[in-house]
């Protein structure tokens, strides 16, 4: 399935909780947890918008430090970065997270993201500059 990639990715610095080029967002009981400023995280517009789209579909968005512990207990988590957009993390070292697939909040908001950078949602159209050839 398209945009169901599999990732397997050696947490290196358990206190960081991030991949090499993204940022980690985790879901449990409908709420959506990313690391804050303080716990060694990418600053970057594709985090920003990410939080954006979560909000504005009426998700609650925390900020606090994130273990490995909470990551292997998420019903959800997925990756988000410039290259990577919103990938969905299926398992760690061997540990599913979930159900080991694609979870529902995650494919709403990467649904989202996907329409939004091509001009295909109203809503953030603001976000796009086009370029005459």
């Amino acid at each position: 399935m398209p945009g169901d990639k599999s990732i397997s990715h050696r947490v290196a610095i358990i206190a960081a909780m991030e991949g090499s080029g993204e940022n980690v967002f985790l879901i449990k009981d409908g709420r959506i947890f990313t690391n804050d400023e303080r716990h060694s995280i990418l600053l970057g517009i594709t985090r920003d918008v990410v939080i954006k789209i979560a909000r504005d579909l009426g998700y609650s968005v925390e900020m606090c430090a994130i273990s490995l512990e909470d990551l292997l207990d998420a019903d959800e988590a997925f990756f988000t970065g410039t290259a990577a957009e919103v990938v969905p993390i299926r398992e760690v070292d061997g540990s599913v997270i979930g159900l080991g697939m694609r979870g529902l909040i995650t494919t709403k908001i990467q649904d989202i993201f996907a329409l939004a950078t091509v001009g295909r949602d109203p809503r953030y159209y603001e976000w796009l500059h086009p370029v005459a050839p």
